[in-house]
């Protein structure tokens, strides 16, 4: 039986989530509107109104799970995300209010029968505690959500958008409280101070999704489930990846990447809210889980490893599993949100908590950074975290943790001037930037494996 073993110290998570609640209110600001993609109506006054939901991430907790267990936690965790986002919907309709009480009642109800399945099948060593209370009770989180009938939410006219030369005072976009012109937002990237020899680059060119892979499956947090990630998913590299795709089968399936990299990378879409449809409009991931809008293809993909510090690099292992970002940061707080958004020519300027507004001919830019730090033994732990880690700032990892390639995707849009957009994501997260994430499953054969390390250790750029 293998176990899953905590690989670090908790994240000290209380000591910004004040911080964290304070930065995403702001962001939040979209939660409603977008899923209409127009001025807010009625029921999404209420669900503003209402608030959204927060629960503990149950997931998160877990130190370990016993192999033969692993499929009925997944399944346990798949059904208290479903009980989340059914308690959300119904807060969120016309008249609710008065139903709060029982709509809440009813979640605690249904959370603490699967949190006495999943403690059963997790075990005694799992890390959940004793009494599964504080799990269950959930509560209404109505700081997260700033009243939808503000006008901030009117969309800028485009001839406005179109004439502006400097970025306006105090930052404002004319697209909301969620969104900052990026012409006002300081340089705030400190340059990368390479101390080591190891400079080099590997990059797997794997296209833009032309194919139009999508599905709102999450093969990582969620295997074996359909709809596990309640939001759908851009993919490239590795062609048959879903909630069903077992290692053999991602090794035999075929690849978008030129190099043959078959890797599985993928990241939640990106969509206008325009008023447009798309075809997901009444389908699990989308319409259904409060993502509407229409999709938007990438404009430009980059996949690429790298050494963040300039020290020598390790191989990963075949089939490695490594997650960045909180999908749940909004009422989780910041503390594993590992994305941020900009623009094409301002990306010394990056954003955690807002959207960017970009100038006419710049892109938006979304650049998620992957943990360059592995425990050196297993391909995923009972949280999907704790098997790897960032590197500390002076580039060493925590102890019995070795330095692997670091994963950057830069995912960019043309997004039309005046135009807002958001992120897929839970229904209780509303949409927020903060939540924005990747997911990674490394595919690659030995021999691509071996040609990275050593074009990263030897300062080579190759790809």
């Amino acid at each position: 039986m293998r176990i899953h073993k905590r690989g670090g110290a908790r994240r000290r998570l209380l000591a910004v989530l004040l911080a964290g609640i304070l930065a995403v209110s702001g962001a939040s600001v979209l939660a409603v509107a977008a899923f209409a993609g127009q001025r807010p109506g009625s029921s999404q006054q209420s669900a503003a109104q209402v608030g959204t939901v927060a629960c503990g991430d149950v997931g998160a907790g877990l130190a370990s799970v016993p192999e033969a267990a692993q499929a009925d936690v997944d399944r346990d965790l798949a059904d208290l995300d479903v009980q989340v986002a059914d308690a959300y919907r119904s807060l969120s309709e016309p008249g609710a209010g008065g139903g709060e009480s029982r709509v809440m009642g009813a979640l605690a109800e249904k959370r603490t029968a699967t949190l006495r399945k999943l403690a059963d099948s997790a075990g005694p060593g799992s890390g959940l505690p004793g009494d599964l209370s504080g799990l269950a009770n959930c509560s209404i989180r109505r700081d997260l959500v700033v009243d939808a009938s503000a006008r901030e939410y009117a969309p800028e006219p485009q001839s406005a958008a179109a004439g502006r030369s400097k970025g306006p005072k105090g930052g404002k976009s004319g697209l909301g409280r969620g969104f900052v012109d990026i012409r006002s937002v300081s340089p705030n990237v400190p340059r990368p101070t390479r101390t080591g020899p190891a400079t080099g680059t590997f990059t797997s060119r794997c296209g833009r999704n032309e194919n139009r892979h999508l599905n709102p499956d999450n093969v990582i947090v969620a295997p074996g489930v359909s709809n596990g990630a309640h939001h759908m998913h851009d993919y490239v590299g590795n062609l048959i990846t879903d909630a069903f795709s077992a290692n053999g089968r991602l090794a035999g399936a075929g690849t978008t990447c030129s190099n043959g990299d078959q890797s599985a990378y993928y990241w939640p879409v990106l969509r206008l809210l325009n008023g447009a449809d798309e075809s997901d409009l009444k389908a699990p991931g989308g319409g259904k889980d409060r993502n509407v809008g229409r999709i938007l293809q990438p404009a430009e993909v980059g996949i690429t490893y790298s050494s963040s510090t300039g020290n020598k690099v390790q191989p990963m292992t075949r089939f490695l599993r490594i997650i960045t970002g909180d999908a749940k940061a909004l009422t989780n707080g910041p503390a594993n949100a590992h994305a941020s958004w900009s623009c094409t020519g301002f990306e010394d300027r990056q954003l955690a908590d807002k959207y960017p507004v970009c100038p006419n001919g710049s892109r938006v830019v979304r650049t998620l950074k992957f943990p360059d730090c592995w425990d050196g033994k297993n391909i995923d732990s009972a949280n999907h975290r704790t098997h790897t880690a960032f590197s500390k700032a002076d580039g060493s990892c925590p102890k019995n943790f070795r330095v692997i390639p670091q994963l950057v995707e830069r995912v960019a849009y043309d997004v039309p001037s005046g135009v807002r957009f958001a992120v897929d994501s839970f229904p209780e997260q509303l949409h927020n930037p903060i939540t924005d994430h990747g997911d990674f499953i490394n595919v690659m054969n030995r021999n691509l494996l071996d040609q990275m390390v050593s074009c990263i250790n030897e300062g080579r750029r190759c790809g």
